[in-house]
């Protein structure tokens, strides 16, 4: 295993990590003794494979369900000093039941501290004020932090580029020691925040590059062949750990062998030939089948979902009707497309089925971009992407 230094938490952190969601019994928090007992055992020997192949450090979640309630049934069989442990916890308006939700988590890994606690979810201004406001949850979690109780304090960022910037360059209370961030080849929309997080010092975490970054465990033909003669999940991690200022990719293991074909990326220091050659036949497909040589190449000329008539997320949109188009990624553009609708703050904006009926014309003076076409296209990518 290799290992890199985690930004100025100075923790070395090994480049593949645990994730530990996909290894949970239920959504729900469950008893302890309503967690059937080989779901904790599967559990215990993915712990064991990680660490045999050097993998040591775990990340969970307050909101992982029972996750964090069954490592606690399994990480005391380990020595407390062989593993780096993060959960995350959601900022709340109250900082104080941030607090008390920690000490929660605590008790439900037993465990007297973390190495790495990360605000769960800065997503939008709301969640970044209840974090960065002054006494807010970054003050409480800092307060964990003289207490020997969380080592380092960092954030997950699943919103816009802008508040995910805000948050890494936020200041008081010491800021943030580290981020845990979506970022893989399919979305190089953050690639900014990698770049000024390395600025900072903070280090840098790749979340679910397997999963949100293509759902490449299951990866259409199209993909396979494009990324010949490795598999996608190579091509990915590959890509992620040759990014400078990336410290550690997470692999969320549900079984010990999810960890073997990321293995094989664990020596990655920088782009190869092979990697390269694979990039150039991955845009010159995007390019046959879409005109554009990424995805989100119309990224930064459409508006903010908050922005924009009907509040239509046109940037996701169009990202996804790419990655249909480009790359057949039709499973998962049609699963994250069927999060919009809903009000959240982890997958922002509505779908593209009014989009006819909204009128366009005084935006589009300040978007050039969004065209007849392109509104024509978008019409056509509900058709596409749209569940049933």
């Amino acid at each position: 295993m290799r290992y890199r230094r985690f930004g100025k938490t100075e923790l070395q952190m090994p480049v593949i990590s645990f994730g530990c969601m996909r290894s949970m019994h239920s959504w729900t928090d469950t008893n302890c003794n309503q967690i059937p007992e080989d779901s904790t055992t599967t559990l215990e020997s993915i712990v064991r494979t990680a660490l045999s192949h050097g993998i040591n450090h775990f990340e969970t979640a307050r909101g992982y369900g029972s996750s964090e309630r069954q490592l606690g049934l399994v990480l005391p069989k380990f020595q407390r000093d062989k593993y780096i442990l993060q959960t995350k916890i959601g900022p709340t308006d109250d900082p104080e039941e941030f607090t008390a939700n920690f000490h929660d988590s605590l008790a439900r890994l037993q465990v007297n501290h973390v190495e790495l606690l990360a605000i769960h979810g800065i997503n939008d201004h709301q969640s970044l004020w209840q974090s960065c406001r002054p006494g807010g949850c970054l003050a409480a979690a800092r307060k964990l932090q003289q207490q020997g109780k969380a080592l380092h304090i960092g954030f997950s960022g699943h919103g816009p580029l802008d508040v995910i910037l805000e948050a890494i360059n936020h200041e008081q209370d010491g800021g943030f020691d580290f981020v845990n961030l979506h970022w893989y080849y399919i979305y190089n929309v953050n690639q900014p925040a990698i770049e000024r997080a390395a600025k900072r010092d903070l280090g840098v975490y790749i979340i679910s590059p397997t999963d949100k970054g293509g759902m490449l465990y299951n990866p259409p033909e199209t993909l396979k062949t494009l990324c010949e003669p490795i598999s996608p999940i190579l091509f990915n991690d590959s890509y992620c750990l040759s990014q400078p200022g990336v410290t550690s990719i997470s692999v969320g293991a549900s079984r010990t062998s999810d960890f073997d074909e990321h293995l094989k990326a664990a020596d990655t220091t920088e782009r190869t030939p092979l990697v390269l050659d694979i990039i150039r036949k991955l845009e010159e497909r995007m390019v046959e089948k879409t005109g554009h040589r990424r995805p989100e190449a119309n990224w930064d000329e459409l508006p903010h979902w908050k922005n924009c008539p009907g509040t239509i997320n046109l940037r996701f949109i169009h990202w996804l009707y790419n990655l249909r188009r480009g790359w057949d990624l039709e499973e998962f553009s049609r699963t994250r497309y069927g999060m919009l609708n809903n009000g959240s703050a982890w997958v922002q904006g509505n779908d593209a089925s009014f989009i006819k009926a909204v009128n366009f014309e005084e935006i589009q003076q300040k978007y050039p971009a969004i065209t007849e076409l392109f509104l024509e296209q978008l019409h056509n990518a509900h058709a596409l992407l749209k569940n049933g």
